[in-house]
């Protein structure tokens, strides 16, 4: 224990405390269409990030919550339900200190749930970091690089390595999901960087 310690009476037990606070990261299941690959992909990134053991991580799946259009009419009805689905996804990743999120590409972009679900995000998500993991014909390139420029609007920092699945080589029959064993490198890479922002970007918060 040092000097500045010993003068504000702070204990080792207390700097233990502040130093291994890990970070939190969600891990988002970016589409909500019936059949869809993005579960399996989201589980095995998901199972594959937890054994690191180096920050908390959970599913958020986009299908639970029922967002309505932004900016459609909605019947008095359909009000609370509503309200109660932003303020329940609002919360959900208001809490995180960073994201992983998990991206089919639908016509060379990310599907309408998605972007519908970034448009009622804002202060929630400044100032945190984002990484992405894709599928599809290439890998879910294209729909990454939308991702970056609708998150630089929302003041996200995403990292450059990304983890792409293709439908072709990583499915069988593009739908039953067997990845080939070489993305684990992809995978390690895109959480090193994405906890190296995280943590730096949670000192300015």
């Amino acid at each position: 224990m040092g000097f500045l310690d010993k003068l504000f009476g702070r204990t080792n037990q207390e700097e233990t405390t502040m130093t291994v606070e890990k970070l939190k990261v969600g891990i988002v299941i970016g589409s909500v269409r019936q059949g869809r690959n993005a579960e399996a992909v989201a589980k095995w990134m998901y199972d594959f990030a937890t054994k690191r053991n180096d920050a908390e991580y959970e599913l958020v799946d986009l299908a639970n919550y029922k967002l309505p259009l932004l900016g459609a009419e909605l019947a008095a009805s359909e009000q609370d339900a509503a309200n109660a689905a932003i303020k329940a996804w609002s919360e959900k990743m208001a809490s995180f200190d960073a994201y992983v999120f998990v991206i089919p590409e639908y016509n060379h972009a990310i599907g309408g749930a998605l972007k519908n679900a970034t448009d009622y995000l804002k202060p929630e998500v400044a100032n945190k970091a984002a990484g992405f993991v894709g599928y599809g014909s290439l890998g879910g390139t294209r729909a990454h690089e939308n991702m970056r420029l609708i998150l630089g609007e929302l003041s996200v920092a995403d990292v450059r390595t990304a983890v792409t699945f293709s439908l072709m080589t990583d499915f069988e029959n593009m739908s039953v999901f067997k990845p080939a064993d070489y993305h684990a490198g992809n995978a390690n890479a895109m959480l090193n960087e994405l906890l190296a922002w995280g943590g730096a970007l949670k000192t300015i918060r």
